[in-house]
């Protein structure tokens, strides 16, 4: 009996490291059959301008400077405009009193486009009961169908929230308020609001005229925390212009441009004019920091954030305006893989790209400020490797069509 069961022992003992041979060859293999696939080169997302999207605006209807976009559940995109403060005469000779022309005049302030690039609908303006922006920036919708906006100008120091019909739903914040960056009653030219539903919370870019990113109560507004960089208490003092040989600054300069939290735990703020991304918890602690094409000066290099659609968030996406650029970069080690974009009006090119978003097929949104006063979609197209650092305007390789 115990010599049958030596031998049994011997024989299953044998079997198991067949066994496990096997998965070593077995996943040797593959792992060969990977690296062939890709060639050991690093892979990225890839995109495609989508030239035909949107859908020409009826009306006569024109862009001013376009400052937000967003992407809700459905796939609709949200954009703002600074509309007729920001065409020049000739461009909307058809509000002239009396009109000069048949065309063009200023469209609503705020467009609702479907996955298909078709117009919903247009809204926005001065109304009952709330304080428009006097310069718009940002749009940002949410999962109960509300958008929240921002403003820069000189009087703004408060946030909006509207249904995505139009019905006013809240203000936060006062008009004219002058708050400072350690205040907790009001805002000073917020740029961004992006949301954490999960936690009922709202991260303010404020931005403009503070040096800090607040966290609100998404119900009641009321500022629960707000850190400066590094997470310094926040110092608005004036830096003055940026220059890339001095010493890092301890202090974010305006604008704070954005503030976007991610699944895990993080927060990813746009110090533009820095040229950084500087990396946080959500209750504030300072983690790391990125530079960005670190010798841009003027307008800087850092402007807008979007992730990626899958579970993990895998990917970056920063707009550069300054440098007319879509930044791709691998979120886990924030290198940057590979970047698309170049300055000029063909589809593809930018002037001036402002914000940026995804939507849940992982296609890309972006808007463009000054003379640019645009949407543009790319397309994504999959995973590719990385064969350039920029790879210019990325024009279809084939006719795209909006899905």
């Amino acid at each position: 009996m115990r010599r049958n069961r030596n031998v049994l022992n011997v024989l299953i003992g044998s079997a198991f490291l067949v066994l496990l041979l096997g998965l070593g060859v077995g996943q040797n293999l593959l792992e060969k059959a990977a690296a062939a696939q890709t060639n050991g080169k690093t892979m990225a997302p890839r995109f495609e301008v989508d030239p035909m999207w949107p859908k020409p605006l009826p009306n006569h209807w024109i862009l001013g400077m376009t400052i937000g976009v967003g992407v809700d559940a459905q796939d609709h995109v949200f954009i703002i405009h600074r509309g007729a403060a920001t065409l020049g005469a000739k461009e909307m000779y058809a509000m002239a009193n009396p009109p000069a022309s048949e065309c063009c005049v200023a469209a609503p302030p705020i467009l609702e486009f479907d996955a298909a690039g078709n117009l919903v609908k247009g809204w926005g303006g001065p109304g009952q009961g709330f304080e428009w922006p006097e310069s718009n920036h940002g749009i940002t919708p949410d999962s109960k169908g509300n958008l929240w906006i921002g403003g820069n100008g000189a009087s703004d120091g408060h946030i909006l929230k509207f249904t995505r019909e139009g019905k006013f739903v809240k203000q936060f914040g006062f008009a004219y308020a002058n708050a400072g960056s350690n205040d907790m009653w009001a805002f000073n030219k917020v740029a961004k609001i992006s949301l954490d539903e999960g936690a009922n919370e709202a991260y303010v870019a404020d931005g403009y005229g503070n040096h800090r990113v607040a966290v609100i109560d998404m119900d009641t507004g009321k500022i629960k925390r707000y850190w400066g960089a590094y997470a310094n208490k926040p110092d608005d003092t004036n830096l003055g212009n940026y220059n890339p040989d001095a010493p890092v600054a301890k202090q974010f300069r305006n604008p704070v441009h954005c503030a976007v939290p991610s699944k895990d735990g993080l927060v990813y703020v746009c110090d533009r004019p820095n040229d950084r991304i500087q990396v946080f918890t959500k209750d504030g602690k300072y983690q790391k920091e990125v530079f960005v094409a670190k010798r841009t000066l003027g307008d800087g290099a850092v402007w807008d954030i979007a992730f990626s659609k899958d579970p993990q968030q895998k990917y970056l996406y920063l707009a550069d305006g300054a440098n007319e650029k879509i930044y791709v970069f691998d979120r886990a080690s924030m290198e940057m893989l590979t970047s698309f974009g170049d300055g000029g009006r063909q589809p593809g090119q930018f002037y001036a790209v402002h914000s940026i978003e995804t939507d849940s097929k992982g296609n890309l949104y972006t808007t463009e400020t000054y003379e640019g006063k645009r949407v543009q979609r790319f397309v994504y197209k999959g995973l590719a490797p990385v064969t350039k650092p920029n790879q210019g305007t990325v024009w279809p390789t084939r006719t795209t069509t909006s899905q």
